[in-house]
């Protein structure tokens, strides 16, 4: 008998574990990475941290666990800025799954509000104890001098080093103002290939214009040479210093 109510309640316990109401929320978002230049899928769980380059686009998902269909439930969702806790909270969604773009700098708390109605009306709530964690990283514009378009795998494309910019826009012109390309935020990784339609441009000076705005506020005004040497030719040595030939 008394194998049997323990054995009773093993099942019964299983039972209303297997039942029972529960949130895991997670974030998740697209990262860049400049080393390797490529992309990364990135999750974030609770009292977890991420950064990540603006305009961020980030997927809040509440993973919720509705006791075997035996509750109604509602989402909140909250974001807020992390500095000044959940006071400051500027984004509330019900969603249970959504899509936001974060444009600005700094840390940014996420926190998951369930409210779990079974047919009774009697309710349990549940949430986060600690806030998913995402930074948005400062901006950063620089542009490089000249590119030597040789094909020998070393300054062959104008590559313009960047992080976190909301805004772009630029050009690239001769002496007499033609244009020969246009950046915007969207190309703006992929550089200059020192070509105008397909074809190499003479070896020469041109021009850069370009304007962005950064994730913290700041306005880049960026208005440089830049010089184009096909001759110009770079050899690595053992210790990974380079030479002009």
């Amino acid at each position: 008998m008394k194998r049997y109510f323990l054995l009773l309640l093993a099942v019964c316990g299983f039972s209303f574990g297997m039942y029972a109401q529960s949130i895991a929320p997670k974030v998740k978002f697209v990262r860049y990475n400049e080393s390797s230049k490529t992309t990364e899928d990135v999750e974030v769980e609770e009292s977890k941290s991420e950064t990540g380059d603006a305009p961020l686009e980030i997927t809040c998902i509440a993973n919720v666990n509705d006791g075997g269909g035996k509750y109604n439930y509602m989402c909140e969702w909250k974001i807020f800025r992390s500095d000044k806790g959940e006071e400051s909270t500027f984004l509330v969604r019900t969603d249970e799954e959504f899509t936001y773009t974060l444009t600005e700098s700094g840390g940014y708390g996420i926190k998951l509000y369930v409210t779990f109605v079974d047919e009774k009306g009697d309710t349990v709530e549940l949430h986060t104890e600690q806030p998913i964690s995402v930074v948005v990283s400062e901006s950063k514009l620089i542009c490089p001098d000249g590119v030597s378009p040789n094909d020998d795998n070393l300054n062959d494309k104008l590559i313009i080093e960047y992080k976190s910019l909301v805004k772009a826009s630029g050009v690239i012109v001769n002496r007499w103002g033609k244009k020969l390309h246009t950046f915007t935020l969207e190309n703006l990784k992929d550089g200059w290939d020192a070509k105008q339609n397909g074809k190499p441009v003479k070896d020469g000076a041109y021009f850069l214009y370009l304007d962005a705005v950064g994730s913290d506020g700041l306005h880049y005004k960026i208005r440089k040479t830049i010089s184009v040497l096909s001759g110009f030719n770079q050899t690595a040595d053992d210790n990974g210093a380079t030479a002009n030939e």
